[in-house]
């Protein structure tokens, strides 16, 4: 039996690739130490994904351990000798990274050094993919030519109607320590693929998101944005004019490139993965469709302050991708991804 270790496997991403990969009859092991309650308070708590999961799947173990445990995580991987590591932890938020900037870059760096170095001690043939993010690019997209429409910025260049290619320079510009803590990871990843010849591949996601998510204000826009409007509860747009654009890929999708990278790997390669143009939207463009779908009248408050190296306009070129592995390609719209997330949240409510 084919074996996966799915790190921070209580969360969005990491719980996709353990139902994927327990229905494929794979063995999964799970390793989180459900730090996203420790660093979001209870509404970003995941043991109840993690106790759903145990229940569901008779092949899915779970193994309680912080990425930070050096020795613990080595011991782990030449225990378990994976076939493929799915690297899904981290800390994801902006504004919580400048207050915790330890914590931070030894979850999102040194975290990811202790899984590439115990990979390579023990299991140098495993397939590594790590979830990386377009925030490694910084702030550099704002300098693009943009122009404003009624409800949404865009690009104002023909060259970037299709969103932002991977030779796209994460180089000097204003990242937030989050950023750069995953420039760091992202560039390990590519370097233990083409330094020590493991098969690794960086994803950088735009906004992942679908109805796993334990969405809160610093992290998770769309599920945090729909439960805001289910519980009449307001939001708060960080300037922009609420016209900031994110393209948005469910985390079934996400899984589902993994899969394809998996039948068929490379050596150090790097991939903007979101949405695309197909599934962007801006904030005042999400506030209408969940309207349509809740019924319910969104609230929110204005703040004329952008958030630090927050994107005014983001959108993932997918060409890459999909040429080098066209059988991908996007099945869940917006509209399904948002009355996923909207079921979930009720759902959850009446539990």
């Amino acid at each position: 039996m084919k074996k996966i270790l799915v790190t921070g496997s209580s969360g969005l991403i990491g719980s996709e690739v353990v139902r994927k990969y327990c229905q494929s009859g794979w063995k999964v092991y799970g390793i989180d130490n459900n730090m996203r309650a420790d660093f979001f308070g209870p509404n970003g708590d995941t043991r109840w994904n993690q106790k759903r999961l145990l229940a569901d799947y008779k092949n899915f173990e779970h193994v309680e351990l912080d990425i930070r445990d050096r020795k613990g995580v080595s011991e782990t991987i030449a225990a378990i000798r994976p076939d493929v590591i799915a690297h899904t932890a981290a800390q994801p938020s902006h504004d919580l990274a400048a207050s915790r900037p330890f914590d931070d870059f030894d979850v999102n760096a040194g975290g990811t050094l202790n899984l590439l170095e115990a990979t390579r001690q023990h299991c140098p043939e495993a397939i590594f993919i790590h979830m990386s993010t377009n925030k490694v690019y910084g702030d550099a997209p704002n300098r693009l030519n943009l122009k404003e429409l009624d409800t949404r910025w865009d690009f104002a260049d023909a060259d970037y109607f299709d969103g932002i290619k991977e030779t796209f320079s994460i180089d000097q510009s204003k990242h937030s320590l989050f950023g750069a803590s995953k420039v760091a990871a992202d560039v390990m990843v590519q370097e233990y693929g083409r330094y020590f010849n493991i098969p690794t591949c960086c994803l950088r996601g735009g906004c992942l998101t679908g109805p796993n998510h334990s969405g809160v204000e610093l992290h998770g826009f769309l599920s945090y944005l729909i439960k805001c409007n289910l519980e009449e509860r307001k939001y708060t747009i960080f300037g922009y004019k609420g016209k900031q654009v994110r393209d948005n890929i469910h985390s079934h999708d996400v899984v589902s490139f993994m899969e394809a990278f998996v039948a068929a790997p490379r050596v150090g390669e790097v991939y903007n993965i979101g949405g695309g143009r197909d599934n962007s939207i801006s904030i005042l463009e999400a506030f209408s469709l969940i309207e349509d779908i809740s019924g319910k009248k969104m609230l929110y408050d204005y703040v004329d302050q952008n958030r630090a190296g927050d994107h005014i306009c983001y959108i993932s070129d997918l060409s890459k991708m999909k040429q080098h592995y066209p059988q991908w390609d996007i099945t869940k719209n917006l509209r399904t991804t948002f009355e996923e997330i909207h079921q979930s949240w009720l759902d959850r409510t009446h539990a």
